[in-house]
């Protein structure tokens, strides 16, 4: 296992210790545990993609629990003959799993489906009006003035009074 050493960071910033914190716990939680993979995808500015690959599991066998900058994602072991069958060699791994996503700030679940084997869970970023930057003019009439976020789509700046 690969340990970062975030010292030098730590000596240099000051608020940053829960994200070097998680770091750090990441590290440690998924050494060695891939079940099931996953990719995460980055669908727009603000849009975030995860998708499980869990073959094997029907949806009323996974459950997605959001909670406020955490993800979890459990799958739970079913029996392995419903049918009545009895399975001569298991090759599809059907063992129960839980996968913790860490979320930023005002990051949501938008939807989750499950087709073909893939668990896709779309994400999307909404910070609110409030925390968003704004230009604030010297002297004069007090106007504020969003600032347009970089990599808009020539959207024009807000104006509020």
């Amino acid at each position: 296992m690969s340990r970062f050493d975030f010292t030098p960071y730590r000596r240099s910033t000051v608020g940053f210790d829960r994200l070097f914190d998680l770091l750090e716990s990441q590290a440690r939680l998924n050494a060695g545990d891939n079940y099931p993979p996953f990719n995460i995808s980055r669908r727009g500015e603000d849009n975030y993609r995860i998708t499980l690959a869990v073959a094997g599991f029907r949806s009323q066998d996974i459950d997605i629990t959001a909670q406020q900058n955490l993800l979890v994602v459990q799958g739970r072991k079913r029996d392995e003959a419903e049918d009545g069958s009895e399975l001569i060699h298991v090759g599809i791994a059907n063992r129960g799993f839980e996968r913790r996503f860490e979320l930023a700030d005002f990051v949501r679940v938008e939807r989750a489906d499950l087709a073909d084997g893939l668990l896709i869970i779309d994400l999307v970023r909404e910070v609110p009006d409030a925390m968003k930057p704004r230009k604030i003019a010297i002297g004069g009439i007090a106007t504020l003035t969003a600032v347009p976020s970089q990599g808009s789509d020539g959207d024009q700046a807000a104006t509020a009074a």
